[in-house]
């Protein structure tokens, strides 16, 4: 049982650091959307935006445990998060920047504002949600409870890694621009580490009892577990040293 709880734990804090960097990103563009109001009415946009993006995290999770075990979800989710982190590197390389102008919202009134917060927040919502499904899929279940067809256990980490996206985006959002300000490799880490998710969800979806292309019990095995963890070490390693590296040099 120990051993179980600390993987949830690795997990869960696996889950913070992803959804603190990739928030970090996102709330910039959510406090430029908001900017154009008056000062009183720009927490209560982001506020009342992200309360809606949390009733549809919620939801969206409950139809997520639906559809989990369809392999189609599956490689549809896994090609999503290669693709974006393939994207975001290919975009970074050539000098791109995900950003959003004011001028995108100007002129907006404070509802419409409010609902496009909340859009995007939905959009920015599902890469992270994927990745949180992604990881808890292959948890070992922990109790008998099930929601939606999903152990209780993965369903709490699922929810868990939700609840800490809003607070990330809501409360300690700049302390991570702050953190990507000076070391801004770790965006790029970020999204290696989705990317990675992605294969192990590739992985799930090859080893689905439906295709058989890859080994069930493989898709499952301690093996894999250790290669995943090992890998994403691995990237997480090198990204703060290149980081680091890359922030002495500019300090020189």
């Amino acid at each position: 049982m120990e051993a179980i709880l600390l993987e949830y734990l690795w997990v869960l804090l696996v889950l913070v650091a992803l959804e603190g960097l990739l928030a970090a990103d996102n709330a910039v563009v959510m406090a430029v959307m908001v900017k154009h109001l008056p000062k009183e009415q720009q927490k209560k946009a982001l506020f009342y935006g992200l309360v809606g993006a949390f009733v549809f995290r919620f939801a969206a999770l409950f139809m997520i445990t639906l559809l989990v075990d369809v392999w189609q979800i599956q490689a549809l989710g896994a090609a999503y998060l290669l693709f974006i982190a393939f994207k975001h590197i290919y975009d970074q390389r050539k000098g791109k920047e995900h950003s959003l102008e004011p001028e995108a919202t100007k002129g907006s009134g404070f509802w419409m504002t409010v609902l496009k917060v909340e859009l995007a927040d939905i959009a920015f919502a599902v890469d992270s949600m994927l990745a949180a499904v992604a990881l808890a899929m292959t948890l070992p279940h922990l109790g008998a409870m099930e929601i939606g067809g999903i152990n209780g256990g993965q369903f709490g980490v699922m929810l868990a890694g939700g609840i800490v996206g809003i607070i990330i985006m809501r409360f300690a959002a700049h302390k991570f621009v702050k953190l990507l300000e000076k070391y801004p490799q770790l965006e790029t880490t970020a999204f290696v580490i989705v990317g990675w998710v992605g294969v192990k969800l590739t992985v799930l979806t090859l080893a689905h009892k439906d295709l058989g292309i890859l080994p069930y019990d493989f898709a499952h095995s301690a093996e894999w577990k250790l290669i995943f963890w090992a890998v994403l070490l691995g990237i997480v390693a090198v990204g703060a040293l290149i980081s680091v590296k890359k922030n002495k040099a500019q300090e020189a």
